[in-house]
């Protein structure tokens, strides 16, 4: 992911790559294995202080939740704005990063891609008018967490819209958990792992007669990029923390 962002910041007009932090792969020319062909010749540095030399004004943070939480610290301390495509934050990180953004701002967002975004928004928009409510969340087998972000932010967004929601009739679950997780609501999340999916996720809604199924498809991460460089040009304007790609698309 870190190259395909890293790509798309290069490639666009109104935003430039000055540094690129990878303590895995540090010392490697980016653009020798960078996606994007016009990525500069750019040496990869183990550690933050590359962002310091370089003056950043943005850094983009796609890693795992403990160092996420570090580089988020570090930003916050250096009055660098972050936008973060980083999942499983708790109430306890957004209530530190509210308040140790003063400088600075921070935009989480558990899913970057404008598609899925609506999805949520239109399942938010529809919750009222239903009885029922189920999310399943398809994502590839190296993704460590489950439910995915966007899961969960989406049953948040449908229990908020609504709380009249119907009892689950199962009496016994054969095989433990075939209904799901529970989230807020009492709104069953279902997670698949596996071989050849990206990202996909849908939200299943039904009442007397009828069902409404709203589904978003990832193929690819380059899906995920419109929605970074949404976040890249507009966190400036989001004071302190914000959870979710809707307030910088205008949602």
């Amino acid at each position: 992911m870190g190259s395909t962002v890293c790509a798309a910041v290069a490639s666009d007009r109104a935003t430039e790559l000055v540094a690129a932090v990878d303590p895995h792969h540090e010392g490697i020319d980016l653009h020798l294995v960078a996606r994007g062909a016009n990525v500069p010749p750019l040496t990869v540095a183990g550690g933050a202080e590359a962002f310091e030399r370089a003056g950043v004004d943005v850094v983009v943070d796609f890693t795992r939740l403990e160092a996420a939480r570090d580089n988020l610290a570090w930003a916050a301390e250096h009055g660098v704005h972050a936008v973060v495509g980083t999942t499983g934050f708790d109430d306890d990180d957004h209530e530190r990063f509210r308040s140790t953004f003063t400088d600075s701002n921070c935009l989480i967002a558990p899913n970057f891609a404008i598609g899925a975004v609506l999805m949520m928004r239109f399942a938010e928009l529809a919750a009222p008018h239903f009885d029922t409510a189920e999310v399943i969340e398809y994502h590839h087998d190296a993704k460590v967490d489950a439910p995915s972000g966007t899961a969960m932010l989406t049953v948040e967004r449908l229990a908020a819209a609504s709380d009249e929601w119907a009892d689950d009739p199962t009496e016994s679950e054969v095989v433990e958990h075939a209904r799901g997780g529970k989230g807020p609501g009492g709104i069953p999340v279902h997670s698949v792992r596996m071989r050849g999916m990206v990202a996909h996720q849908e939200v299943l809604l039904g009442a007397t007669g009828q069902t409404l199924s709203i589904r978003h498809d990832s193929y690819d991460r380059d899906s995920f990029m419109p929605g970074v460089l949404v976040g890249v040009k507009k966190v400036a304007d989001l004071p302190g923390l914000t959870v979710g790609l809707d307030t910088a698309l205008g949602l």
